[in-house]
């Protein structure tokens, strides 16, 4: 059962929106970027008053490994001068695939609220043939209590979802969310094409590169 959330607007607003502003904003940016060999991750800043989309950003790893979608956007959005933009307290966060640890503290540091993403960590991993996300939280911050066992280590959350600095949720907690069954079908299929479009963004990522396409990029930066 997904927990209710404490969002300022109804699930249904909120996904409409997200989907707004991944097929306008986010999505075209992507598009451009996966076909010059650019990975799919990408993020967007939304009002809470009125859902519009302040600042769409996607991955800019060639001019910085640090600049991923999320920390990218969060640049673009300071440096809109500040009596043009919200402030980041009364704005919802939305990422495309569940934040690394750099991006969980990026959120946090720059006050953003409430936070969304569409795409699991699993998700990642699994279709970008990029394990980093889950391996950092895993081997860096994850610490072993005494007595624990590989087991228990295995079940512990790698975050904080509900925590001092920010709420985050996934859009398929927010989906399940939505009480009106023919809406919630509506929002299901708008969110499954997208889906649709990720997959083949990181398919055709993925080819572009070699095997661990991350690790080429991430070691590219190293030498």
């Amino acid at each position: 059962m997904a927990t209710k959330s404490a969002m300022p607007h109804s699930p249904s607003a909120l996904l409409t929106a997200i989907v707004k502003s991944l097929q306008n904003s986010i999505i075209p940016k992507t598009k451009e970027l996966v076909s010059t060999g650019g990975s799919p991750f990408g993020a967007a800043v939304l009002t809470q008053s009125s859902l519009e989309t302040v600042t769409a950003s996607v991955n800019a790893f060639r001019e910085s490994p640090l600049l991923h979608g999320e920390t990218n956007c969060i640049r673009e959005f300071f440096q809109t001068p500040a009596e043009q933009r919200p402030d980041a307290s009364s704005c919802i966060f939305f990422s495309t695939h569940e934040p690394c640890s750099l991006c969980l503290s990026g959120i946090a540091w720059t006050g953003f609220p409430i936070l969304i993403f569409l795409f699991t960590y699993e998700y990642t991993r699994d279709s970008t043939a990029i394990p980093e996300d889950l391996e950092i939280l895993q081997e860096v911050f994850r610490v072993r209590a005494p007595g624990d066992t590989e087991e228990i280590l295995a079940d512990r959350p790698l975050y904080n979802r509900k925590n001092k600095f920010f709420s985050a949720q996934s859009v398929a907690d927010l989906l399940a969310e939505v009480e009106d069954e023919e809406e919630r079908g509506r929002l299901g299929g708008e969110i499954q094409k997208i889906r649709e479009v990720y997959d083949q963004f990181s398919r055709d990522w993925t080819a572009s590169n070699e095997q661990n396409p991350w690790q080429q990029h991430y070691q590219g930066h190293l030498v």
